[in-house]
């Protein structure tokens, strides 16, 4: 696990902008804090920070291969697990190899199959390579979108990193965002390419983007796509549990202390089970950690998401598994602090919405590093399996819009209030979603013979595993990397995501709850109190003291009216929400603090100029 950046220039000679090429480097340097590396030749010029995971000495970067027609230069962040397969495979083949990373295989991979190299990777990555036998760079994303890839074309040619800093380090780079930026930040859509940043764009997940001199052309290697599916039922159960032996054993494989991300629903405690009965065919102990927060277990209140707090689950898991466990416990104090806010904007280049969440998340893969490098989570199992409530829920199953949307505008509220009237108006934010819709929707093809409700409910997947879903794992993905923690995600195995995709929701659903399949292929392992819970999201804090903070600090904000975040904020609402007699329990008003927390925290970080038309 890494960060990748580089420079692609037609018209000049790179080895005269070192200076640039390091400043793009180092905005990564939580990403890879156990190397740096820079390489460059003519027009490129690629960059790279490491966060050693196999093959601790021999996986530098950029990697090089010398051919007759020019060198080949890689940076690649992520992992192959299927890499020892195709080293056998490239090896048959006459490739010989000096390392035993897997680095190399996707170096020797591409020298056999060019950028066709992507078809046959398992894992997660983000890679570029420099192909000086064509002058021509190739950039690949993997099938779901786990590892981040954001490119920003130039008139002669590509600035690319593996997040939007390491782009905009560059002074060609303008730090700019139109309302379309504005709309990506309050919509929670996540449209396909879109960076935010304007003149910037995502390499898309399942794409190769390729560079050459007659310009930036895409090509998809993948996508999810409709096909029948003929099992029965206790053939789909077991078909589930071996791909996720299987994906569970290779992503184990580490030269690094792993450990597992615990919270006591269905999903992580599947994956921390099977975890440990393979690490303890090996007579290794699994390490577990779970995130709590002062006085939650004791004083937990139930509402419609959170029936229970983790807690009791997670350490019943912990005694089944028999994993080494750990609770990291967070208090109100640490949720609120603006440096730990300013920590999580930064590692994702954003005020992107989430508050509490955020900075838990960002405190837990933290504590984690410590004494891991290396964690499996359950992230993705909800979207592959059918788990959220907007899948059972009438209102969203017959809305035509994003069903999280329903699900959240009902229990959180629209947090976009905070935005000034005008602006708001401006955004046309109903407008943007219900086209980011049709679009989306337009992408999935109805099987042959496949009814109206099991075509809505494949429509409803189909947008959480292509919208919904990279939401989440790029969240995932800069808070643990801020803090140098490489997160695996085995429930995004394209393999498995294929398979419960085509099964029809009678089957996923077949007892009447979320997730039948995956309660079916893990119940062998689950402690009873887990396999009879019901879904329960990830944790935010109920402490009234949070609450109190974020008011507090929204106080200060207004002694400063000429702050631009103004620009964008309603300050009369702001006042209301921040002067209001006890501690914020609406969440939309606690939402609405946040982001004008965050809102704030990103102009004076990033000072972007705001095109609002």
């Amino acid at each position: 696990m890494c960060g990748i950046t580089g420079w692609i220039s037609y018209d000049r000679d790179l080895r005269t902008e070192s200076a640039a090429l390091d400043a793009m480097t180092e905005t990564m340097d939580c990403r890879g804090p156990d190397d740096r590396g820079t390489w460059v030749q003519g027009p490129a010029a690629l960059g790279h920070r490491r966060l050693a995971i196999i093959d601790l000495p021999g996986g530098r970067q950029p990697m090089t291969a010398g051919t007759p027609h020019g060198s080949v230069a890689l940076v690649y962040s992520g992992e192959t697990y299927n890499f020892t397969e195709l080293r056998r495979d490239l090896t048959a083949r006459g490739h010989r190899f000096t390392t035993d990373s897997d680095t190399e295989v996707v170096l020797h991979g591409y020298l056999e199959w060019g950028e066709q190299v992507a078809e046959r990777l398992n894992g997660m990555y983000a890679l570029a390579v420099w192909d000086g036998r064509h002058d021509k760079l190739v950039m690949i994303r993997d099938r779901m979108g786990i590892k981040p890839f954001y490119y920003y074309p130039t008139p002669d040619g590509v600035l690319f990193g593996s997040e939007p800093k390491a782009i905009l380090a560059n002074p060609l780079a303008s730090a700019r965002v139109g309302l379309d930026g504005l709309r990506e930040l309050f919509t929670m859509i996540k449209t396909p390419g879109h960076a935010v940043w304007e003149g910037m764009a995502e390499v898309e997940p399942g794409t190769v983007v390729t560079v050459d001199r007659s310009g930036v052309h895409r090509r998809a290697y993948w996508r999810l796509e409709t096909r029948p599916h003929t099992d029965d039922r206790d053939t789909t159960i077991a078909t589930v549990r071996s791909l996720l032996d299987d994906i569970v054993r290779r992503q184990l494989v580490a030269d690094v202390p792993r450990c597992t991300l615990l919270s006591g629903g269905l999903d992580s405690s599947a994956m921390t089970a099977l975890a440990a009965r393979q690490l303890g065919e090996h007579g290794e102990k699994v390490r577990s950690f779970a995130v709590d927060f002062v006085g939650q277990s004791d004083h937990f209140v139930a509402d419609e998401l959170r029936g229970t707090p983790d807690t009791p689950f997670v350490h019943d898991v912990a005694r089944t598994a028999r994993t080494e466990h750990q609770d990291i416990v967070l208090d109100a104090q640490a949720l609120a602090d603006p440096e730990v806010r300013a920590k999580v904007i930064r590692a994702r280049d954003l005020p992107a919405g989430f508050g509490d969440m955020d900075a838990s998340l960002y405190l837990l893969f933290r504590a984690i590093r410590d004494q891991s490098t290396v964690a499996l989570s359950g992230e993705s199992a909800d979207e592959v399996f059918g788990g959220y409530l907007q899948f059972f829920d009438e209102e969203a199953r017959r809305g035509g819009t994003f069903p999280w949307l329903v699900s959240f505008g009902r229990h959180f509220g629209e947090d976009s209030e905070v935005l000034r009237p005008d602006l708001l108006a401006s955004l046309d934010l109903d407008g943007y979603v219900a086209d980011g819709y049709r679009t989306a929707v337009g992408a999935v093809r109805r099987l042959e013979g496949e009814s109206g409700f099991e075509y809505r409910m494949r429509q409803i997947c189909h947008l959480h595993l292509t919208r919904f879903v990279r939401i989440l794992l790029d969240r995932k993905d800069r808070a643990s990397m801020a803090v140098g923690l490489e997160v695996r995600v085995p429930f995004c195995d394209h393999r498995l995501v294929e398979y419960v995709y085509n099964t029809p929701w009678a089957l996923k659903s077949f007892d009447g709850r979320e997730k039948s399949l995956l309660r079916e292929a893990t119940a062998d392992l689950l402690p009873k109190s887990v396999y009879d819970r019901v879904k329960s999201p990830y944790p935010s804090t109920q402490d009234p003291k949070y609450a109190v903070a974020l008011q507090d600090q929204a106080k200060d904000l207004l002694a400063r009216p000429a702050h631009p975040v103004f620009d964008l904020v309603d300050h009369d609402r702001l006042h209301r929400v921040a002067h209001h007699d006890a501690p914020v329990s609406n969440q939309a008003q606690r939402r609405g603090l946040e982001r004008a927390l965050d809102l704030t925290q990103w102009l004076d970080m990033y000072r972007p100029q705001i095109d609002l038309g």
